[in-house]
């Protein structure tokens, strides 16, 4: 193998090596988190405090019983405060076994929200137009994964509006939003003209609900903050896709500061990640591979205290999620707070198109720097344009990789004449190699270096082109397994081009390989890897590499197969069009050998030997100068 070829591997090598490790936390990042844990606010702790045993609640009642019976005996009333020290356990108010309470579905042609008159929440959420991997709906959470509900103090008793029962103001269990804006109002009412109210409003073809909340008369509320109540909202991420791992990559929790740049959780760590807002947000996401659950404020949340923290594999739910939202309070007669949910698909261009002013597209994972601007500018609108016209997706891809092979056709070119100069000059090389023992290693390196001078070939002359489309490569591995377009569609024999197309699957645990491969093989990747291995060997690169340095034609093919470890999980769209690059490689390569003469190749260079150097300008301002100095003396003839 050439010298730049090998030189290119390595630098290749090192991106993805350099990249892997970027990627994960540091160990600032990791002690950074480690301290945010143990200084969540007091806020989260209240949130926790919550529980739907009605055993907590005879507790308190048979203390109360106790406290009154011993008020009879001494014929005396007891304290206020003589109650509070007696009674430990915080008093919640909660819905007696005898109430019977329904739960309406506020629905539109994208949405079917459930709404529980027990707490008023929403206790479920169905995409209408999407499916699982196993074909049951799409429930993004539900009453027993979920949890959603104020925390306050009323007449010294903690109260969780989740335990509270509210009367829906509609005697229809459906509640549809066909043509015109629809709602429903869940009122907790504890005396005549007071109550609590929460107003939910859907429109049709919106994944957006609106929730207005309502305080009426609602007189001695006293929070942990002054002029602050505090949002407990908790959800389990079910399990959506069939890759499990792959879906755990990309599900995580989202946050927007005000006025500020989103932010969110690193995905990949095994341990539970937090973080203590002090500041103004704007929203906050609960995100999976391909849909969010989203919060979002009319003006902003005040702080919030979040957590994520990682389901272990037998479970049904990828990640739990729990905030405590602060949100402003005032103590008058009537007081509303305005919120919205987004509970829909990460679909970048439907995020950007309604929700570009809070940035929510920013859910939609693109990578970073040039490789977000890649995506962002190029890829994604590519993509979109093709869809217009074409319906399979599999020939989407093709021609989107054929597209950009023609875009990247020069610097291709370029990398492949360098690589035939190489070639052209190996014979050289081995006369270098010859007449200098390899003990002299300095020395062959040196007379190597002075032929590449003197026929004008640079070493790295095939690198420069490889790294130049080396954010391509990167943009696609960002864009294919969390472009939702993809998802379930079916081409050739992947049934579902967003995760791996497995053509043999077992269940035993081989070590290591089950850790990284999985349990099964992805024909794709399969092709993906054979093909890279076949251009290798039709370029003749190997056979270089072997004679050059011996040993290296093994590294060659290790690569590889390690590139077939890596990717045998990921989204069959994503090795399928690295198996398109290879093949369109491989058709280039034969067309640039029918091209370019060797032989003349090889003259065209020898030509250069005798041709005497021109001395750039910057060389001749450098001699010029030194002159000057008194240190240039021109060379003796």
């Amino acid at each position: 193998m050439d010298r730049n070829s090998i030189i290119g591997i390595v630098i290749i090598a090192a991106i993805f090596i350099v990249w892997s490790i970027v990627s994960q936390p540091s160990a600032e990042e990791r002690a950074a988190e480690q301290a945010k844990r143990e200084r969540i606010s007091d806020s989260i702790a209240s949130a926790k405090r919550i529980s739907d045993s009605l055993d907590i609640v005879k507790q308190i009642e048979q203390k109360e019983a106790e406290l009154e019976a011993l008020k009879q005996q001494q014929g005396e009333q007891p304290e206020k405060n003589e109650i509070e020290n007696t009674t430990e356990l915080p008093v919640v108010e909660s819905v007696t076994e005898n109430i019977d309470y329904r739960t309406i579905y506020l629905e539109n042609d994208l949405l079917r929200v459930s709404l529980s008159e027990k707490g008023g929440r929403p206790s479920a959420v169905e995409l209408k137009r999407f499916q699982r991997y196993d074909s049951l709906p799409l429930v993004l959470f539900d009453a027993d994964s979920s949890r959603f509900g104020l925390n306050y103090y009323q007449n010294n008793r903690h109260v969780n509006t989740m335990d509270l029962y509210f009367k829906a103001n509609t005697p229809e269990v459906y509640v549809s939003a066909n043509a015109d804006t629809n709602s429903v109002a869940l009122r907790y009412s504890p005396e005549a003209d007071k109550y609590i109210e929460f107003k939910y409003t859907l429109a049709p073809g919106r994944y957006k609900v609106d929730l207005q909340i309502t305080f009426h008369n609602i007189d001695n509320i006293t929070t942990q903050r002054t002029n602050i109540i505090d949002l407990d909202w908790m959800i389990n991420s079910p399990q959506q896709e069939k890759g499990r791992d792959n879906e755990q990559i990309y599900t995580t929790l989202y946050f927007k500061p005000y006025e500020d740049d989103v932010d969110y959780f690193n995905a990949r760590t095994k341990k539970g990640a937090s973080e203590n807002i002090q500041t103004r947000l704007e929203w906050i996401a609960y995100k999976d591979q391909f849909f969010s659950s989203v919060i979002m404020a009319e003006d902003a949340f005040l702080d919030a205290s979040m957590r994520a923290d990682l389901k272990p594999k037998g479970s049904k739910y990828i990640k739990q999620f729990e905030s405590a939202i602060g949100l402003p309070y005032e103590q008058s007669p009537k007081h509303t707070i305005d919120l919205s949910f987004y509970f829909g698909p990460n679909k970048y261009k439907h995020l950007k198109a309604y929700y570009g002013d809070k940035r929510l597209q920013d859910l939609v994972t693109v990578g970073r720097g040039i490789i977000k601007w890649i995506n962002q500018i190029v890829i994604i609108n590519l993509f979109d344009f093709l869809e217009r016209f074409i319906g399979n997706y599999g020939i989407i891809i093709l021609i989107m990789t054929i597209i950009i092979k023609l875009a990247l056709l020069p610097l291709t070119f370029r990398s492949y004449l360098s690589t035939a100069k190489m070639k052209v000059l190996k014979p050289q090389i081995d006369e270098i190699n010859k007449k200098i023992p390899k003990e002299k290693a300095m020395e062959r390196q040196q007379a190597t270096m002075a032929l590449y001078k003197k026929v004008g070939v640079s070493p790295l002359g095939g690198c420069l082109p490889m790294l130049l489309q080396m954010p391509i490569l990167f943009a696609m591995f960002r864009f294919f397994p969390t472009s939702i377009e993809l998802r379930q569609q079916s081409f050739l024999w992947a049934t579902d081009l967003s995760t791996y197309d497995a053509i043999f699957e077992w269940n035993a645990q081989i070590p290591i390989i089950s850790g990284t491969f999985g349990n099964h093989l992805s024909l794709f990747t399969l092709l993906m890897t054979v093909s890279t291995i076949l251009s290798m060997k039709l370029s003749g690169q190997s056979n270089m590499s072997n004679q050059q340095m011996p040993g290296m034609q093994g590294m060659m093919y290790v690569m590889p197969v390690m590139f077939m470890f890596v990717l045998n999980k990921y989204s069959a769209g994503l090795t399928y069009y690295y198996f398109l690059t290879n093949l369109i490689t491989i058709g280039q390569n034969m067309l640039f050998k029918n091209f370019i003469d060797e032989e003349e190749l090889l003259r065209k260079l020898e030509s250069k030997k005798a041709k005497p150097k021109t001395k750039s300008k910057w060389q001749k301002r450098l001699e010029e100068l030194s002159r000057q100095q008194g240190g240039y003396k021109p060379k003796k003839k």
